[in-house]
């Protein structure tokens, strides 16, 4: 099967066996386990996984690359839909947590990422081909060039590790940069109190002026009228500086000032 990726769609097709063998062997797909592929491609991973599990299905918005697969695969199941839009939770009628992989475009890596968050109690694990850079942003320590939003946001919600780089040479076409394989695997206990949505949005305020002080990230964000001004430790500190359960203790104190205006 030879198609022509299309840029508007981010493709970039995985053409190494011995990539492929990592990556499912990284994976590891189990006979019970209900697996969704993100963006199947030419299938080389779709080939070596939807033969082992009694549950698999691939979201792909390519007609052309539907059409092929299903050739190739009879009885293959495909969701032509953008997996963005995707109602994870009703993809499959059990109870299992879904497991996902996929070799994902690039442009929408964040938007997947966030989706997966919102998702989180529908979903067991991820593994998916990220941009290097991203991976890094994603595995970052605090205090360092990478730290950011991803870094925080992951390290709450989930354990994320990078498992290995990947050549450009490995895909056609070849990117120009490099790329990586992350496992997501969403098993972290997140405080009851504050509604993910909320979490979210304190940190991605936070970073909002990155080079100033977390005040004055603040006071341009929706939290504008927040008054911390206890809490001047933090405060006088950037955004990069400050470590999960700082975010944490700063979103439960945004939360109860807000909570005491309502009464």
């Amino acid at each position: 099967m030879k198609l022509k990726p299309l840029k508007k769609f981010g493709q970039n097709y995985l053409t190494d066996k011995n990539i492929i063998k990592k990556i499912i062997s990284e994976f590891n797909p189990q006979e019970n386990d209900s697996i969704i592929e993100i963006g199947p491609g030419t299938g080389a991973l779709t080939r070596e996984i939807s033969n082992k599990v009694m549950q698999f299905k691939a979201v792909e918005i390519d007609t052309r690359v539907i059409d092929s697969l299903v050739n190739e695969m009879p009885g293959l199941e495909i969701i032509n839909q953008d997996f963005l839009k995707l109602e994870l939770a009703k993809v499959y009628p059990s109870k299992n947590k879904i497991r996902i992989i996929g070799n994902i475009p690039y442009n929408i890596t964040s938007p997947i990422l966030f989706k997966l968050i919102e998702n989180r109690f529908s979903v067991h694990d991820a593994l998916l081909m990220v941009q290097y850079d991203v991976a890094k942003r994603m595995t970052a320590n605090i205090s360092t060039k990478d730290y950011g939003i991803l870094s925080v946001l992951l390290n709450y919600f989930a354990d994320v590790k990078i498992c290995f780089k990947i050549s450009p040479n490995v895909f056609y076409p070849k990117p120009k940069v490099w790329s990586a394989l992350i496992h997501i695997i969403f098993n972290k206990q997140t405080d009851s109190k504050l509604e993910d949505k909320f979490f979210i949005n304190v940190v991605k305020a936070s970073f909002g002026h990155r080079r100033k002080t977390l005040k004055n990230s603040l006071t341009n964000s929706i939290f504008a009228d927040i008054n911390l001004d206890s809490d001047t430790l933090k405060l006088k500190r950037r955004a990069e500086e400050l470590s999960v359960s700082d975010f944490l203790e700063l979103s439960t104190k945004i939360k109860e000032q807000l909570d005491g205006r309502r009464d």
